[in-house]
């Protein structure tokens, strides 16, 4: 018997999973149908639904050989290389980037090989995390691909850019799964409870439960049925001592007995009520406050309670402006770099960006100067106190501007001293108005001597 038979099992390679199998094996898609989101990929004529659905003759022949599928934990990556297999009825092989070799990968790609030579039977080489994969295991899976011996199914939950090499990727369709949404995993759970294959109905589900299950899940299925799986362990056990010989009732799990199960209390946090808008106000103002330990507090229970870290990122981006202010610029810097990471990379990784994000305001001097000064300037504008824009400063580029008086006078500043020209800039109506008046903290300490001389200079023109 050579490797490539003792990776698969007998028929098309992959055995219907027994009743000893873990919930989330035995709940896999057996058609696309049942695939939760991902349906920018499996649109009709999408290369993904060509694997799967190959067709006879040239559009066989033009279906992908080699596909990279890159997404988070959970969101069926292994489902989707299982449903190539078994729709398209080739032969499916499992190797894990964690285990095999270089003389694994050789061995099961030359037994391919053959295969097809022999009797023309295709084979799907399904590698698991093939970002571990050396540079050398890497490239012995190239003639393979190249030749189209084997349909490559790779999975990534790392960028490919970084972690494939090139001349892989290249010859392979990089597809992208998309984060699965709350209601995604809302479906999968409910399936699982009622079908035959999982839990057949043994058990119902309380609605706070489902609640806490989904928000420990963080869009990864393969975690959620995990949670279910014991949780209902757990209440089938508890039904079992109360058992009186009769027909059996489906036992509830209700929120209790999921916290027991999986040992993780539910945050109370709704994110539609009170608790909502009460967590994230101190969550605020701890920043504010510059209680760094209160902060990290409040950030934690809204993650605990999936809560949507752009929601948080959007928040403290707003702080960053609105409270540390010009005290330390580089405040906002860290915070729109703490919200363009948290999009690119998701949860669970996001936690730690918020994190430094939020010790950073936390920590910096605050100032308020900025957000006092536009309101202030805004007032004056809703007030009606506009005026008409200096003479000087109007745009002299157009055919008769000239002729009207537009940009006589004006002063180029970067030809005076310290780049700061004697004139008015405001509207006669508004001369003299003083907006921003910057605080004592941080690099604003700085910038209050620095304005005092340039506001100096400025009075001279009015």
């Amino acid at each position: 018997m050579d490797l490539f038979d003792s990776v698969i099992s007998t028929g098309q390679g992959i055995p219907a999973p027994g009743a000893g199998s873990p919930l989330a094996v035995r709940m896999r898609p057996r058609t696309l149908d049942e695939v939760a989101g991902q349906g920018h990929l499996l649109v009709p004529g999408s290369p993904l639904r060509r694997l799967v659905e190959p067709g006879d003759g040239a559009a066989r022949r033009a279906a992908p050989s080699s596909v990279v599928l890159w997404g988070p934990p959970g969101t069926g990556k292994t489902t989707l290389a299982y449903l190539i297999a078994t729709t398209s009825g080739r032969r499916f092989v499992e190797l894990s980037a964690v285990t095999a070799g270089v003389k694994d990968v050789r061995a099961v790609i030359e037994a391919a090989r053959r295969r097809l030579a022999s009797d023309g039977s295709e084979t799907v080489l399904f590698i698991d995390e093939v970002h571990r994969f050396t540079k050398a295991q890497q490239d012995a899976l190239l003639p393979s691909v190249e030749n189209r011996w084997v349909t490559l199914v790779a999975a990534t939950t790392e960028n490919p850019s970084f972690s494939v090499n090139s001349p892989l990727l290249s010859r392979s369709l990089l597809l992208t799964l998309r984060p699965l949404e709350v209601e995604h995993v809302r479906a999968l759970v409910r399936r699982a409870v009622a079908d035959e294959r999982g839990l057949g109905g043994a058990v119902t589900l309380a609605d706070d439960a489902e609640e806490h299950l989904l928000r420990l899940a963080g869009g990864d299925a393969r975690k959620a049925l995990t949670i279910l799986e014991a949780a209902a362990g757990a209440a089938l056990s508890d039904g079992a001592d109360r058992a009186d010989g009769d027909e059996p009732a489906p036992v509830g799990i209700d929120l209790a007995t999921m916290e027991r199960a999986i040992d993780v209390a539910a945050v109370r946090y709704d994110r539609d009520g009170d608790q909502h808008y009460d967590v994230i106000s101190a969550f605020i103002k701890s920043m504010r406050g510059s209680d760094v330990d209160a902060a990290l507090h409040y950030l934690a229970r809204m993650i605990a309670a999936g809560e949507d870290p752009r929601f948080i990122a959007r928040r403290i981006v707003i702080a960053a402006a609105e409270d540390v202010g010009m005290a330390d610029p580089s405040a906002l810097q860290t915070a729109v770099a703490a919200a363009q990471a948290v999009a690119l990379i998701g949860m669970p990784e996001a936690s730690l960006i918020l994190a430094e994000a939020v010790v950073h305001l936390a920590t910096a001097p605050k100032s308020n100067a900025s957000y006092k000064a536009i309101n202030a300037a805004l007032a004056d504008v809703r007030a009606g106190r506009i005026g008409s824009v200096p003479d000087h400063l109007r745009d002299a580029h157009y055919p008769g501007a000239g002729a009207l008086g537009h940009g006589r006078g004006y002063v180029y500043s970067h030809d005076e001293p310290h780049a700061v020209a004697a004139q008015q800039y405001l509207p006669d109506e508004l001369a003299g108005s003083r907006y921003y008046q910057p605080s004592d903290r941080g690099f604003e300490r700085s910038v209050t001597d620095r304005l005092e001389r340039i506001r100096s200079i400025l009075d001279q023109g009015r």
